[in-house]
């Protein structure tokens, strides 16, 4: 006699679990006994993902969300209130410092941006109320580097919280909480997908943090689905050798973009005349796949280049297999004011690239279809 499992992970699709009896059923929910409940907080494939995300980050937990935006905005609402100050890198996601500006502060809670690599900036931000340092890093777009055991005992000191958002390297190139972070927050849109086929989050740290974020998940809802679980679970089979192919890629074409005659400046922290390069060797097990570099003439010229590509897919999402362009002062980081560009360092000049798994030399050749627009 055989006795046959299969091998792929299980997809619960269903919205809510099916109780032995009344008792069971109010046990559940009172969470005197484990089991599974309903699919917005209890799904077993989705904490399938959350298990191997932890392990990957050699954490004690990981919760999944919706997306990597539900992720940031999760930690927020389960772990700060009213009065409360977060000190954040002036240099995240577009949509984060939104959030931060736009609907974070309605609530009663201050922020403060800060240079990413300014140790004494950020050290002289802390004020008596300060409960949160948020940091991305390496950053977006330009691939500054926070050093993260200098950022942890400045939290520390300060009763504050270091979060870090680690989709641009995933567990697979760096483990912040190694570093002195006490929670990290992933787009798994992103790389841990790595083929751009579904939207989802995670925020991972310690049982007793993620026990306050899972309950405002459980209450609010911007849980993560069970297919895209699925997909993500299938993509962390693959992450390692995808994030070793994405780094060979883009330090080669970094290289090659440092030395051509129409980029003015290249931003990618493997470049060793790159202010973070020391840190991110130091942190960071190799540099990631987004390289960023500015072009003479504005937004008029780096349009040109841009549209001039026939290969590289023009979308602001990254991670993916295939290489993408965007021009972040108009896309990712279009909702800023011109004031917020300057002081994040985004020209109009500047193209971001998310190197992708393509022949190096294909890249190349594209790339420079739009450079000899100039």
């Amino acid at each position: 006699m055989t006795h046959e499992n299969e091998h792929s992970e299980a997809l619960f699709l269903t919205s809510s679990y099916v109780f032995d009896s009344a008792e069971m059923a109010a046990k559940s929910f009172s969470d005197e006994i484990q089991g599974n409940v309903y699919s917005r907080y209890t799904n077993p494939t989705v904490r399938s993902f959350e298990q191997r995300l932890a392990m990957l980050e050699e954490a004690e937990r990981a919760v999944a969300t919706s997306s990597g935006m539900a992720a940031t905005l999760a930690v927020i609402m389960a772990l700060l209130e009213s009065g409360d100050h977060i000190v954040c890198s002036r240099d995240v996601f577009g949509s984060t410092r939104v959030m931060m500006d736009k609907y974070i502060t309605k609530f009663g809670v201050e922020v403060s941006y800060v240079p990413l690599a300014n140790l004494s900036a950020w050290q002289n931000a802390v004020k008596a109320n300060t409960k949160m340092f948020f940091c991305e890093t390496p950053s977006n777009p330009l691939s500054e580097i926070a050093d993260l055991e200098g950022l942890s005992q400045i939290a520390k000191k300060a009763n504050s919280l270091l979060v870090v958002d680690n989709c641009f390297c995933t567990p697979v190139l760096q483990q912040p909480l190694k570093w002195g972070a006490d929670i990290v927050v992933h787009s798994a849109t992103k790389y841990i997908d790595g083929q751009g086929r579904a939207l989802g989050g995670a925020v991972v740290g310690n049982a007793e943090l993620m026990d306050q974020v899972q309950g405002f998940l459980r209450a609010a809802g911007p849980t993560m689905s069970p297919f895209n679980a699925w997909i993500f679970l299938k993509g962390l089979e693959t992450l390692s050798l995808r994030m070793k192919a994405h780094s060979a890629n883009a330090s080669a074409l970094a290289l090659w973009l440092s030395q051509h005659p129409k980029v003015s400046k290249v931003f990618f922290a493997g470049l060793p005349d790159h202010p973070g390069h020391s840190l991110a060797k130091k942190q960071q097990s190799d540099f990631g796949a987004v390289v960023s570099f500015v072009v003479d003439g504005g937004r008029d010229a780096a349009w040109q280049v841009i549209d001039a590509t026939q290969m590289l897919s023009l979308t602001a999402n990254l991670g993916d297999a295939k290489t993408t362009i965007v021009h972040p002062a108009t896309t990712t980081h279009g909702r800023l004011s011109p004031e917020a560009l300057q002081e994040a360092g985004i020209q109009q000049g500047l193209i971001r690239i998310a190197v992708g798994l393509e022949d190096l030399e294909d890249i190349k050749n594209d790339i420079e279809l739009g450079l000899s627009q100039l």
